[in-house]
Parts: structure tokens; C-alpha cells; sequence
């Protein structure tokens, strides 16, 4: 996906990949120590195909940098190693496919944890949604500009949340990443998106079906 986008001319942070094979074979503190120099302190270490945040650390030092490759390669062999980003956490919704597209209004997550992950999205009670997003006009067409360019960037079909930081002080907005498969409860973002933006939960799911009809045909 990074490197899809990376193709694509989709703004996103800086980023690695590695494979538990390369892994092996490196000089790890001094493998680190290039990762500190070219991605900054701190960085995150995510399992390249995992979903719910699992697998993601938080590197300060070479000890949660080793510490957090170990957990990471325990859910997938290939690694994205990715530069901390400051802004606000902003997503939107995507339903269609090819030319018809339809695009959400945006939400923000708020949390009281250092990054958004596993026990922040479902465990901690204090993480808020709050819909639309309080951000700029042009904010908020930028990233539906964005939201399609990389649902179409993959060939996404049906649905997909797109994840963002946005920093509105120096005008950037990069995309975090794309998830096609996001949760679909009542209470879960994506549906909530797009009931902000006049379609309800029963309309969502009748267009799904309208989709899915359309492509067996």
C-alpha cells in the first residue's frame, strides 16, 4: 500500500519496509541507528498487513526498537517502519467503485493515548469521535480529493475508511493509510461517517448490496 501510494504522488510520511529475511542478516544497532538518522525519533514499527493497530510500537531507543520488531514479526514477516507524524487524526468514509465514488464527511479521533492503538480503540472509554471533524474548508475538500485518488490508487471496490494526519498550521494533510475492510457496526466510524453526511445504516447496506449485484452482472 505505502508503496502503491509512493507511485501514485499520494503525500504520506516517510517510510521503510523490511522483511524478517533482511532483518536477520542486519547490523541491528547500526540498522537502527539509519532509521534514527532518516526517520527521526521517535518512529512506529507496524506489521505491513495487519488491522485494529495490533503489532504497533512506538520506537525511542535500540531497546523498544528491538523489542518492538519482535512483537511486530510475530504477526507478519514483512515489517513498515514509518517517521512519526504531529496532527490531528482525521478520517473519512468511501463507498462505490471506478468513477462513482461517494466520499463522507470527515471525523476526528481524540485520544488520551500517545498514538491510536489496540486498547485505545477498543478497550479505553475515554477516546472520542467527534463528527464532522472542526477542520477548514479546504481541509475538508482536500481530503476527499485524497480519500479517492488512493481508494482508486489500489483498486478499491465496495468500501474502505481512509486515515489521515492533518496538521492545519503548516497546511499538511498526509494519508496514513487505507482500510478495506472497517468496521461496519452501528457505532463503528465508517457508518457513522457517511449517516453525517444524510445516508443511514440501512442505506448503506442496501448500497452494498446494489454493488455487489452490479459486479456479478
Amino acid at each position: 500500500m505505502k508503496q502503491i501510494f509512493a507511485y501514485n504522488n499520494i503525500p504520506q510520511s516517510k517510510f521503510e519496509i523490511l522483511k524478517k529475511a533482511e532483518y536477520e542478516i542486519k547490523d541491528v544497532a547500526q540498522f537502527f541507528g539509519n532509521l534514527a538518522e532518516s526517520l527521526g525519533l521517535p518512529f512506529f514499527i507496524k506489521p505491513a498487513n495487519m488491522g485494529s493497530s495490533i503489532g504497533i510500537s512506538r520506537v525511542n531507543d535500540l531497546a523498544s526498537f528491538k523489542k518492538g520488531i519482535a512483537e511486530a514479526f510475530k504477526y507478519d514477516k514483512k515489517l513498515i517502519l514509518e517517521s512519526s507524524v504531529e496532527g490531528r487524526e482525521i478520517e473519512s468514509a468511501v463507498l462505490g467503485t471506478g468513477a462513482e465514488l461517494k466520499v463522507s464527511a470527515a471525523g476526528e479521533i481524540i485520544s488520551t493515548h500517545d498514538f491510536y492503538d489496540y486498547q485505545a480503540k477498543y478497550e479505553d472509554q475515554s477516546t472520542e469521535l467527534i463528527i464532522p471533524a472542526d477542520i477548514s474548508a479546504a481541509s475538508r475538500e482536500k481530503i476527499k480529493e485524497l480519500s479517492a485518488r488512493a481508494f482508486r490508487a489500489v483498486d478499491a471496490e465496495g468500501i474502505s475508511r481512509l486515515d489521515f494526519f492533518v496538521n492545519e498550521k503548516n497546511d499538511e494533510i498526509l494519508v496514513n493509510e487505507i482500510n478495506t475492510m472497517p468496521g461496519f457496526t452501528k457505532f463503528s466510524m465508517y457508518p457513522l461517517l457517511f449517516k453525517e453526511s444524510g445516508i443511514s445504516y440501512s442505506e448503506l447496506l442496501d448500497k452494498l448490496v446494489e454493488l455487489a449485484l452490479k459486479k456479478d452482472n
